[in-house]
């Protein structure tokens, strides 16, 4: 349907994974790939979509038992790639930008371990390298983080709570989209849990450069020099790697999506476009 003059098409649909798809921008254009972080939904990426919908066919995604993807057997970071690739081959997109933020970063790069023949290029926003790249998290979620009084509060937890959680990560005060707030509200702590133990476990087996060393596949890496979740220099981790592009925003957090959408869009539709 049309949703507005700077959404030409909008589409939400289920496919065979059960994985909660949102398409916007013109379905002929080249796609874009969106992946949220944990603890999130697609609804992460709204303030972006309609400036990326203008040039490309943008494919959201609520990986398995977040938003409104019902829960999945494994939160393995590769079996979450797995699910997405399946999800690409079923709609018959690719190859494809694919774009994660925080967590969503290490599922696309699995994405392209696995299949890099769905990848043409991979951006990773927020994505820490490396365990060691991990700060002392700020004081409300290491609260949710600690049973028996994590799950407790997950469970109470109010629209407020939910938006002062996601807040925490980021520098300053941020508007909060209320689908992604809706999408928040359907998560269980026990995925929850699971999803951040499974995250470790993927970058303490190999780092995320690492990984991105053995793919031929050009990288863009965005990170926040104010971001209270990974040391911003860690980003530095990524310098090295062939085919590589990192750009560092001052003032921002956890969160370019919501504190800077507007620069965090034009950095991606610069690098979906030429791969630099």
């Amino acid at each position: 349907m049309v949703d507005s003059p700077g959404m030409v098409f909008r589409m939400t649909e289920y496919d065979v994974e059960h994985m909660h798809v949102v398409h916007d921008g013109p379905p002929q254009a080249p796609p874009l790939l969106l992946i949220h972080g944990s603890g999130a939904s697609g609804g992460s990426w709204s303030p972006m979509v309609p400036a990326l919908a203008g040039h490309h066919h943008v494919i959201r995604v609520d990986l398995p038992g977040c938003g409104q993807s019902p829960p999945a057997p494994s939160y393995n970071v590769p079996d979450q790639a797995g699910r997405v690739a399946a999800v690409l081959d079923d709609l018959g997109v690719h190859p494809v930008t694919a774009v994660g933020h925080s967590s969503g970063g290490y599922v696309a790069t699995a994405l392209a371990e696995q299949r890099p023949d769905l990848v043409r290029s991979l951006a990773l926003i927020s994505s820490g390298p490396s365990p060691d790249a991990l700060l002392p998290q700020p004081p409300l979620l290491r609260v949710l983080l600690a049973p028996p009084f994590g799950r407790l509060l997950w469970l109470m937890r109010s629209d407020a709570m939910i938006r002062s959680g996601i807040t925490a990560t980021a520098a300053g005060p941020v508007d909060i989209p209320d689908d992604l707030v809706a999408g928040v509200r359907g998560i269980k702590y026990r995925t929850f849990r699971a999803v951040l133990r499974r995250n470790t476990e993927y970058i303490t087996e190999r780092s995320v450069p690492e990984r991105l060393s053995a793919l031929d596949v050009p990288v863009l890496v965005i990170f926040g020099m104010a971001d209270p979740r990974w040391n911003p220099s860690s980003a530095h981790q990524y310098d090295a790697l062939p085919n590589m592009r990192v750009e560092l925003l001052p003032g921002v957090g956890h969160l370019p999506l919501l504190e800077a959408p507007e620069t965090t869009s034009k950095l991606l539709l610069g690098f979906a476009a030429t791969g630099r």
